[in-house]
């Protein structure tokens, strides 16, 4: 009897998401929209805002090259390093700035949270791939560029679980 009802029950199962529409997108084509620009840190409650954590977005103009974005991610990943930039800030005295490694990133998001002058936040996109390891690593320069994300399908939950429209 037991088997019988378990064949019975895995038949009514697989009978129920006959008709449901599946939750796969087409990928290069459809992306998803997130809620959000992304993850960053709020100062007044002191705690992370939920967003997507994708690239970083770096803002020169606050960044004094403090390191502790790079001593926060020193002992996880070890994927962000100061180097010298030509360009010179009042504020930013040593002329450093973060350096991310994507091949090594892990996108925890200490780094923004350790950032004491909020100039580093990640953004939505999460489209990094590279042919070669030296495209992953991006440089200051690289990191002030705000990212064009296009998102365009939006996840929909009803009675039979998510879909997308």
């Amino acid at each position: 009897m037991s088997s019988a009802g378990g064949i019975i029950r895995a038949l009514n199962s697989g009978v129920k998401h006959l008709a449901v529409k599946r939750f796969t997108l087409r990928y290069p084509e459809q992306k998803l929209k997130f809620v959000g620009d992304g993850f960053q840190f709020d100062p007044q409650t002191g705690v992370g805002i939920a967003g997507q954590k994708g690239r970083h977005i770096l803002f020169h103009d606050k960044c004094t090259g403090c390191q502790l974005c790079a001593i926060a991610c020193e002992g996880i990943a070890e994927a962000i390093a100061m180097v010298k930039v030509n360009e010179t800030w009042k504020h930013n005295k040593k002329a450093i700035m973060p350096q991310i490694d994507y091949g090594k990133c892990v996108f925890c998001g200490l780094c923004v949270d350790a950032c004491p002058f909020y100039c580093l936040y990640m953004t939505n996109d999460y489209e990094l791939s590279s042919f070669t390891k030296e495209g992953l690593i991006y440089t200051p320069a690289q990191l002030a560029v705000k990212p064009s994300v296009r998102q365009d399908v939006e996840i929909k939950i009803g009675k039979w679980g998510a879909t997308h429209g």
